[in-house]
């Protein structure tokens, strides 16, 4: 190995994870550097900085298509500090003998309890409460301030019945929900379990009273929640995303929530991503926006950065990658 090895690290990214690199570092069995501004690197930068590096630990910020790596032909490992890795272009690193790794699993109930609370917080008008007060605008009691809607015995639709979604559902049975499931591939067996009705997508935006996103962007999924979905959903309707921001046509989302065409909706993650200030959404009162903030827990970030950098030291080391995204790649 020794200072040939190079690995960049395009963020900073928790010690937990950081000091297993800087231990390989420090031993000599890598060269380190990270990147240490707190915007990610742009086309030109990245490129720079992933110039000789033999690993990269990334972000789903960081763009690695095929042009990436044809300029980088001596790149083996790309490991995403994610769960999701549609930043990466998964079929042009395999064809160029490139392992690519992510984060799964560990995310999955930290994720689901942030889908919860932005739920609980459109539904009952949280944040708009809280300005409210901060305004100065409480001076009593009244029968008809800040109605929301309730979640108890509500209708909850679910698209996209992976781990964080069947997540989700479990959290649902406490409210004594009906669960309505949209998925492709479809447990039976866990429907069975925790009363989960799969159904339509049709049907599941007639029928649900809260309708939340938890499938992988993909060509299939890319702006699955268009006009024509949101016009079949309640008018009373609360849209909740905490999947990728390309799920929603954030156009038709704006010109919906605008017209009263659903009710609210609970955004951990736009398109485009950051949202700009100036956005119309940012202004609505019926929608709350975080910044992509789902797996933001010291304990998840910490675990998430030991994966991240066991992938990458595991590859660099000739193992095989406990999380590999793309098998195929080692033949």
């Amino acid at each position: 190995m020794g200072e040939n090895v190079r690995v960049a690290v395009t963020r900073v990214i928790p010690d937990a994870g950081l000091n297993l690199l800087r231990d390989a570092a420090q031993a000599g069995e890598i060269e380190l550097e990270i990147w240490p501004h707190e915007l990610p690197p742009q086309n030109d930068e990245l490129a720079g900085l992933l110039r000789g590096a033999t690993g990269a630990l990334t972000l789903v910020s960081d763009r690695i298509d095929g042009a990436v790596l044809d300029a980088e032909p001596q790149l083996k490992v790309v490991s995403n500090f994610a769960v999701g890795f549609d930043n990466i272009d998964v079929d042009a690193a395999t064809a160029h003998g490139v392992m690519v790794c992510n984060t799964p699993g560990v995310l999955t109930e930290t994720t689901a309890d942030m889908a919860w609370a932005l739920l609980m917080a459109a539904g009952r008008r949280i944040v708009e409460a809280s300005d409210y007060v901060r305004a100065g605008n409480w001076k009593t009691w009244g029968p008809t301030l800040l109605l929301g809607h309730d979640i108890h015995h509500a209708t909850l639709g679910i698209i996209g019945l992976g781990r964080i979604g069947k997540e989700v559902a479990k959290r649902a049975r406490g409210f004594d929900m009906e669960i309505l499931a949209y998925d492709e591939y479809q447990d039976e067996t866990f429907a069975a379990e925790l009363g989960v009705t799969y159904v339509s997508l049709d049907e599941l935006l007639a029928r649900s009273d809260f309708v939340t996103l938890h499938c992988a962007l993909t060509p299939e999924t890319q702006q699955l929640i268009g006009r024509e979905e949101l016009a079949k959903m309640k008018s009373s309707a609360v849209l909740i995303n905490a999947a990728r921001g390309p799920v929603v046509d954030t156009d038709a989302l704006t010109e919906a929530l605008r017209d009263g065409v659903i009710w609210a909706a609970g955004l951990d993650v736009t398109d485009p991503e950051p949202i700009q200030p100036d956005h119309p959404l940012v202004f609505m009162e019926n929608v709350v926006i975080a910044p992509h903030i789902a797996s933001a827990s010291v304990d998840t970030r910490d675990k998430m950065a030991v994966m991240a950098a066991t992938n990458l030291l595991q590859a660099i080391r000739g193992e095989r990658p406990t999380h590999l995204v793309n098998p195929d790649v080692l033949g």
